[in-house]
């Protein structure tokens, strides 16, 4: 198994997408990057303790590759935009990849470069390329939180439609059964 490190604005969208893809065993939300230990939600929502929402994924890479999950990562949010994901704006919503090894880091900047070189975005691709960071696991409530409140006005506003789109675009890519 591997590790990944994505901030991609609300985990609770970035946890439904990646939670759905083949060969990804587990999805946590959490914090990274900044400079409290063990941050609350409530501490990163003040904007001041450096950390950004992020998912650490768990995968088999004989199922999916880095460069997969690196694709669908980019698909899936806007990375142009500095703190901010639409309406969820501050730093902790920064487009981030917090690589875990040097093959991790060349793929993203890999990636990063195409996409910039395609005109994709109006504007440069913004996401942060930072190093392996302490991982703080987010409290219980905000694990499968899509999953466990579907009715609830954001995930059916801003999640589902997310996870919509995801599903249509990926769908050769999604866990069977």
């Amino acid at each position: 198994m591997a590790i990944a490190v994505f901030g991609g604005g609300c985990f609770w969208c970035t946890e439904a997408v990646f939670a759905a893809l083949e060969g990804v065993q587990a999805v946590e939300p959490g914090y990274c990057g900044g400079h409290v230990q063990n941050p609350t939600y409530e501490q990163v929502c003040e904007k001041n303790t450096g950390h950004i929402e992020v998912i650490r994924i768990t995968y088999d890479p004989a199922l999916i590759s880095y460069e997969s999950l690196l694709e669908v990562f980019f698909a899936t949010h806007d990375p142009t935009t500095p703190g901010r994901q639409g309406n969820d704006v501050g730093p902790q919503y920064q487009s981030a990849i917090f690589y875990q090894d040097a093959s991790q880091r060349e793929a993203a900047k890999k990636i990063i470069e195409a996409i910039d070189a395609s005109g994709e975005f109006r504007a440069p691709v913004c996401t942060e390329l930072l190093p392996e960071a302490t991982f703080w696991v987010a409290e219980s409530y905000h694990h499968d939180f899509f999953q466990r409140n579907p009715g609830q006005g954001y995930c059916q506003f801003v999640i589902a439609p997310k996870v919509q789109k995801f599903r249509s675009q990926f769908a050769g890519r999604l866990k069977r059964g």
